[in-house]
């Protein structure tokens, strides 16, 4: 490992502890993207419903946006090793139970709702703790960037191998099986933080109220345009844009005439252009100007979507799949890396949690209204209108995002 983090894309990895909990999250995503898409073909299966697509994704994800800031603060006063433990284990058993429910034939869609809220309230304490404990596990500052690129691009490899695994395995063996895989690979992060030789915890002592403590991040983040404009423009995109995976079950079965293997690969295609946007951004060096890759990056997934909506052969609209996959995690890891490079440590966990919020708030309402869009007037006008959304919040956000900006550590 320490010759591979002599490249600067992998500068990271220096950290032991970085590389334990590197590798044991890339196993838990991969696990989190097979359950996602089993998850929503089940449901489009059973009920053959756009609006029930863009449901499904909103009992999980608007939990999170509830729960998003109690869960930043938890992040910020409790041991986050701790907090990390706890939401494995339930994490686990809401797999098992849906495994469970499919395997033995009772499988209703009010059940799958239930436990996909459930999932959303342990991911709104979870992601802002795995996020935070970031900071804990990279030994020097400046391969905080590295690492936080790193760190997305786990998801983004998951995005591309998940769902093809999960495609096959759906067709040969079914969803719960997909749920069973997904179970056990919540162990990987388990014992990557077991194996960690951490620093002992010291308790916080002074502890204010969590309203107050919600006050105060918010107006952090207010009062902080570099944090806060990024924020809007991921809520803007995450409401608008981002959710037009919501419709690529449709995609699959009527556009393309496919099966679960064809949605399996549409989300493969995406995931490879995911994957190549966040070794891109690994790759960038200190100084890099990320807000102008905000802005490309807003360019090409918009271009992405009208260019996908618009071609029903498969094999011609994959490369454009990709392209939005490549604008879309673009988007969201460099608003991270800018969320948390310019964010105090004291507030760290806070302005994760108030970020969480503009993507978990925002996707699962944009879920429900591409669902019911597309309902009305199909999935390749609703992509397209996403597309052309995306161009113009680009544009309403061209000076913010072009203007010169001066150098900022990464701690």
């Amino acid at each position: 490992m320490k010759k591979i983090s002599h490249l600067q894309v992998f500068s990271a990895f220096a950290s032991r502890n970085y590389t334990l909990y590197f590798f044991g999250r890339a196993v838990s995503q991969f696990g989190t993207w097979m359950q996602r898409t089993a998850v929503v073909w089940v449901v489009y299966s059973i009920t053959h419903s756009a609006f029930m697509l863009g449901l499904t994704v909103f009992a999980e994800l608007f939990p999170s946006f509830l729960f998003s800031i109690p869960g930043g603060i938890a992040a910020d006063r409790y041991n986050r090793y701790t907090i990390i433990k706890i939401t494995q284990v339930t994490s686990m058993v809401q797999a098992v139970l849906l495994a469970v429910l499919v395997i033995t034939g009772h499988a209703q869609v009010w059940v799958i709702l239930v436990l996909s809220v459930l999932l959303g309230i342990i991911n709104a304490f979870d992601i802002p703790a795995r996020q935070a404990l970031v900071h804990d596990v990279v030994d020097s500052p400046a391969d905080l960037p590295n690492a936080l690129s790193l760190t997305t691009a786990t998801a983004s490899l998951a995005q591309l191998l998940g769902p093809a695994l999960s495609g096959i395995v759906l067709s040969a063996f079914g969803a719960g099986v997909c749920f069973l895989l997904n179970a056990a690979s919540f162990g990987g992060v388990i014992l990557s933080i077991l194996f960690m030789k951490l620093p002992s915890y010291q308790p916080k002592t002074v502890q204010k109220h969590v309203w107050d403590e919600f006050v105060e991040g918010l107006i952090y983040v207010l009062n902080t345009p570099e944090i806060g404009l990024v924020i809007l423009m991921l809520a803007l995109m995450s409401l608008l844009v981002i959710p037009y995976n919501t419709v690529l079950p449709v995609f699959a079965k009527v556009i393309f005439r496919g099966d679960a293997s064809t949605f399996g690969y549409i989300n493969s295609f995406v995931g490879i252009g995911a994957v190549t946007g966040t070794i891109f951004l690994a790759s960038q060096k200190g100084g890099t100007h990320l807000k102008r890759i905000l802005f490309v990056s807003a360019l090409l997934l918009g271009a992405g979507l009208i260019c996908f909506s618009q071609i029903n052969i498969f094999a011609a609209a994959m490369p454009f799949a990709a392209l939005a996959g490549f604008g879309a995690i673009a988007q969201y890891t460099a608003s991270s890396i800018i969320a948390q490079s310019e964010s105090a440590p004291a507030m760290r966990g806070r302005v994760i949690g108030i970020l969480l919020m503009a993507l978990f708030g925002m996707a699962p309402l944009g879920s429900l209204l591409v669902g019911a869009v597309s309902q009305q007037i199909g999935a390749p006008a609703t992509v397209l209108a996403q597309g052309i959304i995306a161009v113009i919040i680009a544009l309403v956000f061209i000076r913010f995002l072009t203007r010169p900006v001066k150098k900022v550590d990464a701690d």
